[in-house]
């Protein structure tokens, strides 16, 4: 009797011992990975990525991976996981009829292990804004979007699509409209804009707890726009100044027309003090105000003279109608003559050159490529993996370059409790790739899958996007007026 009794109470306790030891489930295993740890630069090699609910679960090493079942396994043995990337610095525009033109650029940037991008700015926002809420719904396949919607501006601005505005009563009201059109962030220009009211922009914008970039006056400082609580320089062109002291004197005479910009240029580099630049980084730094370089599509237009792009494969990804507009640029740097591309040059290297001084001083560097409409042969997609090579190029490390495209614009936007990098908790927006990008950044290019919010991406599909944007363009290039 009593061993009757003891078989039973050992039978009825083998399921609970069974389930005890059962691996949990989950949607997702990446299994065996070298996760790239980007905020230590370091790898973590034989590491099993769980996915829930489109969320990274855990990350298990070898011993505990056993733990995790999934119906999805993607194996990634030998390859290295990066966060999902972050075009910090993009636009979309060109006039209602180049909408399509520009939603078909939406799947070039997920191709290319882009998750997220910062719209900054163009003359299509109300279309931008329903993309952003159709990707966020998993309705239209792109990066995630976060915009500046249309830009604050003065009156008559050549820029298209931007929010005019000329007194405080009318930027209270621009700001009142982007408030309600739940932007992320808000954009300020100085093709027109007083300096008066740019600070006025940028002082209200932060008042309200919004998020600021901005094209710098000449005449103000950077210091003046720093303190008044601007979040971010776009173009790194507009920070060389600052090691100048005739910084704000050669700024005012070009706002009074008594100078342009070009001969102001050479007096501010011929009197460049490396202390100088290096004592107004390390102020920007301690303001929190970023910078976003977008090297790529300065260089671009540097150096037309040395390269057209007339022959870019790439070319058959954009469509015709914003291949137009590449043409305004391609014309004015025609116009230069060989001591003015001989100047261009200069301006660009001298001007990158401060680049390791900024990130030595402690700024903040977001890697964004000004890809998009007007911007010649500067693409979107491929154009990010471009500017981390210059990056480095220009005195980076792959580390932080490897910053600057993934936890460095999450922390910009407030969400890096989400993403940016590959922890438990976080959005599961994971790039697969062949080699180590801590070793060689152009490793970024030789993407493997990419994994967005828990669905897998392989390259299969990765160049059917591809292709089918190639379709499209070339289905709007034999439709185009001849």
């Amino acid at each position: 009797m009593k061993k009757r009794l003891l078989s039973a109470v050992l039978a009825a306790s083998l399921p609970l011992a069974f389930s005890a030891n059962a691996a949990e489930r989950v949607d997702l295993l990446i299994r065996d990975a070298t996760i790239v740890d980007v905020e230590s630069g370091t790898l973590q090699p034989h590491r099993t990525i769980a996915v829930r609910d489109g969320r990274i679960l855990a990350i298990a090493d070898a011993k505990h991976a056993k733990e995790y079942d999934a119906p999805n396994v993607l194996d990634a043995r030998g390859k290295f996981a990066i966060p999902g990337l972050w075009d910090m610095h993009v636009h979309f525009g060109g006039g209602d009829a180049l909408i399509e033109e520009n939603r078909n650029l939406l799947p070039l940037y997920l191709a290319h292990g882009i998750t997220a991008v910062r719209d900054c700015a163009g003359d299509l926002s109300p279309s931008v804004l329903q993309w952003r809420d159709a990707v966020a719904k998993g309705e239209l396949a792109g990066p995630r979007i976060f915009t500046s919607g249309p830009k604050i501006e003065g009156y008559k601005s050549i820029w298209p699509g931007d929010i005019e505005i000329g007194n405080t009563a009318e930027l209270d009201a621009a700001l009142d409209q982007l408030q309600g059109w739940k932007v992320d962030f808000v954009k300020i220009t100085d093709n027109t804009l007083s300096p008066e009211l740019f600070l006025a922009a940028v002082k209200e914008a932060d008042r309200r707890g919004l998020k600021t970039s901005a094209h710098v006056p000449y005449s103000l400082t950077l210091e003046e726009v720093s303190a008044a609580g601007l979040d971010s320089i776009e173009h790194f062109d507009y920070a060389y100044k600052a090691g100048s002291p005739l910084e704000k004197s050669l700024g005012e005479k070009i706002a009074k027309g008594e100078i342009n910009s070009r001969d102001a240029w050479t007096q501010w580099n011929a009197t460049f003090d490396p202390a100088r630049a290096m004592a107004a980084y390390r102020n920007l730094a301690a303001h929190g105000t970023a910078i976003t370089p977008t090297i790529n599509g300065s260089r671009v237009v540097t150096y037309l003279d040395q390269d057209d792009h007339q022959d870019d494969a790439y070319l058959k990804y954009i469509g015709p109608g914003l291949q137009a507009t590449y043409a305004w640029r391609v014309e004015r740097a025609a116009k230069d003559d060989a001591q003015a591309i001989a100047r261009r040059h200069e301006r660009f290297e001298t001007s990158a050159s401060v680049l390791p001084m900024m990130r030595k001083a402690g700024m903040t560097i977001l890697a964004g490529t000004d890809a998009g409409f007007l911007n010649s042969y500067n693409y979107p997609g491929i154009g990010l993996h471009q500017e981390l090579g210059w990056l480095v190029h220009y005195g980076l490390t792959p580390p932080q370059a490897l910053q600057a495209a993934t936890i460095n614009g999450a922390r910009f936007l407030g969400h890096a409790n989400e993403y940016g990098t590959l922890a438990s908790g976080k959005v599961a927006d994971v790039v697969l790739l062949d080699a180590d990008p801590l070793r060689d950044i152009t490793a970024t290019k030789r993407i493997h899958a990419v994994v967005q919010r828990g669905q897998v991406h392989d390259r299969a599909d990765l160049d059917a996007m591809l292709a089918d944007v190639a379709r499209r363009v070339a289905q709007e290039r034999d439709a185009a007026p001849r």
